[in-house]
């Protein structure tokens, strides 16, 4: 049995980027963990949806154990960091935000976790954060940075494939005017993730997109019934989340593993 350590910034971003390889890891009888740098506190909610006096924060950390349980996280960490808000932002620069923190700090809280759990996988997120979210970017520095602390001998960096994005936003965009669901364009994919090109690592999720979709509804919050994710056909979510993509240093060119626990 291995551990499996995989690191995000709010709650919800962890089905949405690994939550096929946690429930994988999970069902092959590997050790999973889940460690989250916010609480996810500037997060859009639909007005009336939370109770008198309820903070956004608290919801959301009671959707991440829901989600949590559902793909076979055994532990949950929240590193206590406040949610920075988007890029460019006054939520930037709050004292306690997660962009503000010294990477340094930062990284030992995670590297601790790590120790704890003698963790023999890491996920991170690339240099871009996917898509430029400082919370993303800052994952980055600190997971790899933490990785270097506890001796992590495997540190995947979850990516987007812009390509593979690209390809099923020209195909199911057509038919978006018979589905009723509002596709995005391509223009917006210039940075989004990485090309098809760097990415090292593919892993076939789509025995688990039953188990994906229902950790994203764990997260009512953020990811209602009529977003994108939860609204689209299923072939087209199969399309957008029945791989999950990583990079791996010192492996490629191209496609080289298709499991992140290969071996262990």
């Amino acid at each position: 049995m291995a551990t499996l350590v995989t690191f995000h910034a709010h709650p919800d971003d962890e089905c949405i980027a690994c939550g096929g390889v946690m429930r994988k890891a999970f069902e092959e009888g590997h050790r999973v963990v889940l460690v989250v740098a916010t609480r996810g506190e500037h997060g859009e909610v639909p007005p009336g949806f939370l109770g008198d006096g309820e903070p956004l924060w608290q919801r959301r950390v009671e959707e991440t154990r829901a989600a949590a349980e559902i793909l076979g996280a055994k532990r949950l960490e929240f590193l206590g960091y406040t949610d920075s808000g988007m890029m460019g932002t006054p939520e930037n620069d709050l004292p306690g935000s997660f962009w503000q923190a010294p990477v340094e700090e930062a990284a030992q809280r995670l590297a601790a976790i790590l120790r704890e759990e003698n963790a023999d996988v890491l996920t991170v997120y690339d240099d871009y954060g996917t898509y430029g979210h400082p919370d993303h970017i800052q994952v980055h520095r600190v997971g790899m940075r933490a990785a270097e602390l506890a001796g992590t001998p495997r540190v995947y960096q979850s990516t987007a494939n812009r390509d593979h994005v690209r390809a099923g936003l020209e195909v199911f965009a057509a038919r978006a005017a018979d589905t009723g669901v509002q596709i995005p364009g391509v223009d917006g994919l210039a940075e989004l993730g990485k090309p098809a090109a760097e990415i090292t690592a593919a892993v076939d999720v789509t025995p688990w997109l039953g188990v994906k979709r229902a950790a994203m509804r764990a997260h009512a919050s953020q990811i209602s019934e009529q977003s994108l994710f939860l609204a689209m056909p299923d072939d087209a979510f199969a399309h957008t989340f029945g791989t999950e993509w990583f990079i791996r240093a010192g492996q490629g060119p191209g496609i080289t593993e298709t499991d992140l626990l290969a071996g262990l």
